[in-house]
Order: C-alpha cells, then sequence, then structure tokens
C-alpha cells in the first residue's frame, strides 16, 4: 500500500475516546486503550508526536516542532511523524489520520 505523504502530513488524527495517556516525566509517557486493556510505553519522540495528536496539530505541524526540538531535517521529522501516526492508527488509537 503506498501512503501519499502530502495527504499523511496534511491529516489531523484525533484520539480515540477509549485511549488515556499519562505523563510519566514530561518526557516519556503512557498510553493506555481502555478497550483491549493494552497500554504502550512511548519514548520522547512518540510521546511529542502524541501530545500534538492530542492538541489537535497536524502531522505536519508535529513534524516541525520535533524537527525543531530535536535537530533534525524536517524530511527525517516528518517521515517518523507519518511512521508512528501510522502505529497508532493501525493499533486504533487514533483516527482521521
Amino acid at each position: 500500500m503506498s501512503i501519499d505523504r502530502d495527504a499523511t502530513t496534511d491529516a489531523t488524527p484525533v484520539p480515540q475516546d477509549h485511549v488515556v495517556f499519562t505523563d510519566l516525566d514530561g518526557v516519556e509517557g503512557v498510553l493506555v486503550d481502555l478497550n483491549t486493556k493494552q497500554y504502550f510505553q512511548l519514548n520522547a519522540t512518540a510521546s511529542l508526536i502524541w501530545r500534538g495528536v492530542a492538541r489537535g496539530a497536524t502531522a505536519d505541524a508535529i513534524a516541525q516542532e520535533m524537527a525543531a526540538e530535536y535537530d533534525v531535517t524536517i524530511d527525517h521529522a516528518r517521515r517518523s511523524v507519518e511512521a508512528t501516526i501510522r502505529e497508532f492508527v493501525a493499533r486504533r488509537l487514533v483516527t482521521g489520520a
């Protein structure tokens, strides 16, 4: 399956109501899917992405934030954001992406 980069970065993913985020230390966090009782430990970059999703930011805006925060290229940040959001979608943690 091919993913159109422009469609992915312009989409605004939305957290599912049955997913709860807990901030562990201001950097990392944990997601709990209340439907499946699964939890997911998020590293610093995945937490940054989740916080952006929770704010209603587009994938492109999250990538720009990541590029600035971690001093990576915007292309690298976009690829990371897109991959993480695809994982969130695959696990039914977000919709709309």
